[in-house]
């Protein structure tokens, strides 16, 4: 079919207020919008101003009153826990409600924080639901996260109450959340009224009496009263939720997620982005303690009247490289999204696919890809294997939704690897340079959005007017800085090359790491790669390329390097410079898989560098100083 982007693009810029009201009548207001945008509020403007609703409502009651009460409205699939359990709209309303009422009683009312401290279990998504069903503002830690980065958390959101479980499940180990917590609280400032602990099999951890409530008990006790809160009227500008940016160190930001904007732009993405029908089942691998989670597990599904997946897995090793696959098929999926990194694991475990025989994923659509640039040859290794569309697409913390991506609901536009293809609606995107000055097509800039941003971004940071200003919109005046670095062809494609931190200065030339590392995942033994720009006394900056080969590989790892210098030379040219590559074992990664190119960076020139917060294995660093150390880097 061919594709109405172009029609509906442009209709949203030719009128953007009207193009928003529409889309807002796809929502349940408890009093609808007269006013769309008001430019004077806020630091940007704000939409939707004199409206109220409550998302709950949206997310779970219209469904199960109005037709979808049977249908299934969450899939809860844990290959760590060996648990599967299944809620249908009505009953998942029930017991978001009932939690609703169980934090009422311990105090938390309309605008309280609630921070969710959890795994990916039903509950958590619970305890977001039940928080937006009484106007509580959650902001969800992901689960594991260390004691002093939790604390800041609790410092910055200030909450009445922390939503906890005893653990989470990693493959061959048990990570304990409560002393976790425990600590955070004891290091923070702000010390929470109470702690709601739910006890799993897997690890019974100790309760603190006076401030420790456990969670089963009081939804028991709810239960025997019948308790259940009813969704409380909140103005559309009212927050939803804080979520703080990962990789954050010293004072967190808090990016503010509102209720009503959020809504239309979310339930927009389902049909239009996504290809999405009420009903179908749309599977995001990811977790609620990331944006994507926020967005795409929790919210948008079930605003839209379809099923959502909760899964407690990894993509190898649960209990290996056909877990995706098993899942597709076992749950009906139609729409999978993930990031590049979980399909360069299984492309580094399986590289010919050899599970994927077991299964059928004959339901599986589209495969969407975000979190992080999606390499041409990982995208192509997917394409062959699923035969189904790979749908790469771009977005932030800070946006909640995609900014650049091809809208299958509109008619899939032509796939050009490396692209995540075109700005969406309420996104009008400019490669810019220094001076806020636009750049011919072709040419590396500065990638920002021109305000005021659509609605569903962040109005602003948690508490801190100033800093949003100062943080996404001094720099280039009346524009939103995404911080990422890239161009746009003569197609009007955009090409996202990383963040402006990746483009690195060799000799006065500006190059993108994102398109060395192109070049190093075409080499057919490589599974993944990563590029950093190091301290060079000659040049400013030299290209360090990091390879991690595919499994069965047995060639000399030297060759292989020699290999990968002489395809950027042939591919980039001498200009890049490039002259060391280092075969590792693995790459180290935050746990939603986004690689820690800074901190290889600071490894590799000597410079003073701590462990993020957010690695996946901190033993990784020390085994990338190791292979520099051989390298004589």
């Amino acid at each position: 079919m061919s594709s109405r982007y172009h029609e509906v693009y442009g209709a949203w810029k030719s009128d953007p207020e009207a193009f928003w009201a529409q889309a807002a009548r796809e929502i349940d207001w408890i009093k609808p919008p007269q006013k769309i945008f008001d430019a004077s509020a806020g630091v940007y403007g704000r939409w939707f101003p004199d409206a109220t609703c409550n998302t709950c409502h949206n997310a779970l009651d219209r469904h199960a009153d109005g037709g979808r009460g049977a249908q299934t409205a969450l899939i809860y699939d844990s290959p760590v826990a060996g648990a599967k359990r299944a809620y249908t709209y009505a009953q998942l309303r029930e017991e978001t409600a009932r939690l609703a009422a169980v934090l009422r009683k311990l105090g938390v009312a309309k605008g309280d924080r609630v921070i969710v401290y959890m795994p990916m279990i039903p509950e958590a998504v619970m305890a977001m639901l039940a928080c937006a069903r009484i106007g509580a503002v959650h902001s969800v830690v992901f689960g594991g996260f260390a004691a002093k980065e939790l604390a800041t958390r609790i410092d910055d959101a200030k909450p009445k109450l922390v939503l906890t479980a005893s653990c989470g499940i990693e493959p061959g180990r048990i990570v304990k959340y409560k002393p976790l917590l425990d600590e955070a609280i004891r290091l923070s400032n702000e010390k929470p009224q109470g702690v709601l602990l739910l006890q799993r099999p897997q690890e019974q951890a100790g309760m603190i009496e006076g401030r420790d409530h456990d969670w089963a008990s009081l939804m028991e006790a709810a239960k025997t009263a019948g308790d259940s809160a009813p969704c409380v009227e909140v103005a559309a500008t009212d927050p939803l939720y804080v979520l703080y940016t990962s990789g954050t160190t010293g004072v967190p930001k808090g990016v503010v997620r509102d209720n009503g904007g959020h809504m239309v732009a979310l339930k927009w993405t389902m049909k239009n982005l996504y290809g999405i029908e009420p009903g179908e089942a749309f599977w995001a691998a990811s977790d609620v303690g990331w944006v994507v989670g926020h967005s795409y597990i929790v919210y948008a599904p079930l605003l839209h009247g379809a099923t959502t997946v909760v899964y407690e897995g990894k993509p190898v090793g649960t209990p290996d490289a056909g877990a995706f696959w098993r899942m597709i098929e076992e749950h009906g999926i139609v729409a999978l999204f993930t990031a590049p990194t979980a399909f360069r694991a299984i492309k580094k475990e399986d590289p010919d696919a050899s599970h994927l025989a077991r299964y059928s994923t004959k339901t599986l659509r589209t495969l969407f890809l975000a979190g992080e640039r999606a390499d041409p040859d990982t995208v192509a290794w997917a394409e062959k294997i699923l035969g189904v569309p790979v749908v790469d697409h771009w977005w932030q913390t800070e946006t909640g939704w995609c900014i650049v991506g091809d809208p299958v609901g509109l008619g899939l536009l032509p796939i050009k690897h490396g692209s995540p293809t075109v700005p969406m609606p309420g996104y009008d995107v400019q490669i810019v340079d220094e001076a806020s000055r636009p750049v011919e097509d072709g040419k590396m800039g500065s990638i920002v959005i021109k305000l005021p941003l659509p609605p569903g971004c962040l109005p602003t940071l948690w508490g801190d007017d100033s800093r949003m200003a100062e943080s996404y919109l001094a720099e280039f005046p009346g524009y939103y800085k995404t911080a990422d670095a890239g161009y746009r062809d003569a197609d009007g494609y955009l090409y996202i090359m990383g963040r402006t931190d990746d483009i690195i200065n060799v000799a006065g030339h500006r190059l993108s790491t994102g398109g060395m590392e192109e070049v190093l995942a075409s080499h057919p033994n490589v599974a993944e790669c990563a590029v950093i720009g190091m301290k060079d006394q000659l040049k400013g900056e030299a290209p360090l390329g990091f390879v991690v080969l595919k499994a069965g590989v047995a060639r000399d790892p030297a060759e292989i390097e020699k290999e990968i210098v002489a395809l950027v030379r042939d591919k980039i040219g001498p200009v890049a410079a490039f002259k060391t590559a280092v075969v590792v074992e693995r790459l180290p990664k935050t746990r939603s898989g986004k690689i820690l190119r800074g901190t290889m960076k600071k490894i590799a020139d000597h410079d003073e560098w701590s462990t993020p917060a957010t690695i996946d294995d901190p033993a990784i660093l020390q085994e990338i100083g190791q292979a520099l150390a051989k390298k004589g880097v």
